[in-house]
């Protein structure tokens, strides 16, 4: 018998013996995003595993679109042990955990493989214990979605200045409302499972998501343009209640751990794979794109000189913000 026939039949009996001591369960799961983005995507591959560990013992049932609540009551359900898991945009975890912050700081990540360092990194497991610390919900997984553009069905946008009398539609999140009270324009917060519908009755104009989101919330039909901004990459973490993981043997808790990271890992693929031919869809479409003017310049310098200041000490110090750009060698 070869090598190979050996380690299939090995990795079969050890499935068998670590799922015979697991009880069938079924777990609800929170997703934002309606099914097909990357949100999607990491809960799928996440669902599968934990499936496929348990020898279908396990079962995670999916709500997208925001059907158990919008993505920060997901967070309160799942900090009392209302709600199992959720997986939703990091700026909705900030409330809750303000350290996360560092990650929605502006201009701060400047592509995925620095996405990737930083939440698979030491940094990303000193976040995990203090939102488990400050919020009752722990970090297993992340979504990666690329940066979120400015969309918008007014007009081409290459400016601070182009927004002037626009309503953007932002999340209730304080870093991003300074980001464009820096570009002079004061933001509608509002929550996600609402702005579809005030983008399509004009109560706002514009808002900001990476491409798949865009994609998959079919945005195309209700906004128009699009603007490359570049000002923060976005991260959406799968967290899982800590009560409930608490409660779970400690074989099933491993397998929750490998599962999050090997649906991580997915998600890093996803993107790589999928973002360009997304953008071509959407171009297809009718959306149109535009660059910034001057490379960004003037929303860099806006965000640096009044909103990275202001939220050091949210985020941890200065010292803190320090130490991220160091681990991305800047």
């Amino acid at each position: 018998m070869n090598n190979k026939k050996l380690m299939a039949i090995f990795s079969a009996v050890s499935i068998t013996l670590m799922s015979s001591n697991v009880f069938a369960q079924t777990f609800k799961m929170a997703i934002g995003d309606a099914a097909g983005g990357t949100q999607w995507e990491l809960a799928t591959k996440f669902s599968e595993m934990m499936k496929e560990k348990t020898a279908g013992k396990v079962k995670i049932d999916l709500f997208p679109n925001g059907q158990l609540g919008n993505e920060q009551d997901t967070v309160n359900d799942a900090a009392i042990g209302l709600l199992d898991f959720s997986v939703l945009a990091i700026n909705n975890v900030t409330p809750f955990s303000p350290t996360v912050g560092v990650l929605t700081m502006p201009y701060l990540i400047q592509s995925a493989d620095e996405a990737k360092l930083l939440t698979q990194g030491p940094i990303g497991k000193e976040l995990t214990d203090n939102t488990i610390r400050d919020a009752g919900v722990r970090i297993i997984g992340w979504a990666y979605s690329g940066f979120r553009v400015l969309t918008n069905s007014k007009r081409p946008v290459k400016s601070p200045a182009d927004l002037k009398g626009m309503v953007i539609r932002v999340p209730r999140n304080e870093i991003m409302i300074a980001s464009y009270q820096a570009w002079g324009v004061n933001p509608t917060p509002m929550a996600w499972s609402e702005t579809f519908t005030a983008l399509q009755q004009g109560v706002v104009d514009g808002q900001d998501n990476p491409y798949v989101t865009v994609y998959a919330m079919k945005f195309n039909e209700v906004q128009k343009y699009v603007t490359n901004i570049r000002y923060i990459f976005s991260l959406e973490p799968l967290i899982i209640s800590e009560s409930v993981f608490q409660q779970q043997s400690p074989n099933i808790q491993k397998m929750i751990l490998d599962a999050g990271k090997e649906a991580t890992a997915h998600s890093f693929t996803f993107l790589k794979n999928t973002e360009s031919s997304i953008r071509n869809d959407l171009e297809k479409k009718g959306m149109v794109f535009v660059e910034p003017a001057n490379g960004e310049k003037e929303w860099i310098d806006a965000i640096k000189k009044n909103v990275w200041p202001k939220f050091y000490g949210s985020i941890g110090g200065k010292d803190k913000f320090d130490h991220v750009l160091k681990a991305l060698g800047r």
